[in-house]
């Protein structure tokens, strides 16, 4: 699961701790999904690796190109740590950039359409045996999202988890 970037104060991240905001807010979603996750290894241990596209912390509400493209290279090299790669959750729109770049330089393709996220996050996208969900960022310092994202967001989760539980080979 990969979302936008690197929280203000390393101690929110995500295996900082179960005060961690980015732990917090994730667990939130999995809750939401019906998937409840006490600690943050618990992630781990079910095959769930957590990290953000942007390494390190935004200034603004936006990022540069340049600088979601220079941070892929190191997401591709966390990525490649994990050889049985089934599904990329790509948690928001520097997520969804970033795995597209990587995808580009590696294969040619681009993974995920541009469009607005609320349009394509339902379709079905699968390239070298892993499947691609667009979708809204989980993080922040508090799970202040509007209802309608956060319903998204467990649709979303429930319906990757659903996809690796099946026999997808």
């Amino acid at each position: 699961m990969i979302s936008e970037a690197l929280p203000g104060d390393i101690q929110d991240y995500f295996y900082s701790g179960v005060s961690a905001s980015f732990f917090q807010t994730t667990q939130m979603a999995f809750a939401d999904a019906g998937f409840e996750i006490k600690y943050p290894s618990e992630f781990i241990g079910k095959g769930i690796y957590l990290t953000t596209a942007i390494k390190c912390t935004k200034k603004d509400y936006l990022v540069s190109a340049d600088t979601i493209k220079n941070c892929s290279f190191t997401l591709e090299k966390e990525i490649e740590m994990f050889e049985n790669v089934k599904v990329i959750m790509c948690m928001g729109d520097f997520a969804i950039k970033a795995v597209n770049y990587i995808f580009k330089r590696k294969f040619g393709v681009r993974v995920i359409p541009a469009g607005s996220t609320y349009k394509i996050r339902n379709q079905e996208y699968i390239h070298d045996g892993i499947r691609f969900y667009p979708s809204y960022t989980q993080t922040g310092a508090s799970y202040n999202i509007e209802k309608s994202k956060r319903t998204m967001i467990a649709e979303d989760i429930k319906s990757a988890i659903e996809y690796l539980s099946t026999d997808i080979s």
